[in-house]
């Protein structure tokens, strides 16, 4: 196995982590917080769970291969979206806080270094 595939199953898992444990299971009740701070408490529950299901759909979709660079940069804009929501109208509720941000552009940048520098090497090498 790859660096490239092995980076891919632990992106994938932080995916599952976040959508299946913190959103739809509800494990980590801080995120509806977060989603009913932005877009009130009445549909808060169900567009946390909708937001979980579609982190778990990304997992697989990054565990397919399909449009690996697709893949890449729609989580990179997710990711950055999301946070800036979160920095903006709900930093109280984030785990740093505003650090948040710091940490999510560390995994953007793991994202595409895993897409386009490991993976363009490892096709290079085949």
């Amino acid at each position: 196995m790859t660096r490239n595939q092995i980076l891919n199953y632990l992106i994938a898992a932080v995916w599952i982590a976040n959508g299946l444990f913190c959103k739809v299971l509800n494990l980590v009740p801080r995120h509806q917080e977060i989603v009913a701070r932005i877009i009130g408490n009445a549909n808060a529950g169900v567009l946390t769970r909708a937001i979980g299901f579609s982190e778990i759909a990304m997992a697989a979709w990054i565990v397919s291969g399909i449009k690996t660079r697709l893949n890449a940069l729609t989580q990179v804009v997710v990711i950055a979206s999301m946070n800036s929501l979160e920095f903006i109208m709900a930093p109280d509720l984030l785990l740093w806080g505003r650090f948040n941000a710091v940490f999510a552009a560390l995994f953007c940048l793991l994202i595409l270094f895993n897409e386009f520098y490991l993976r363009n090497k490892q096709i290079q090498q085949a």
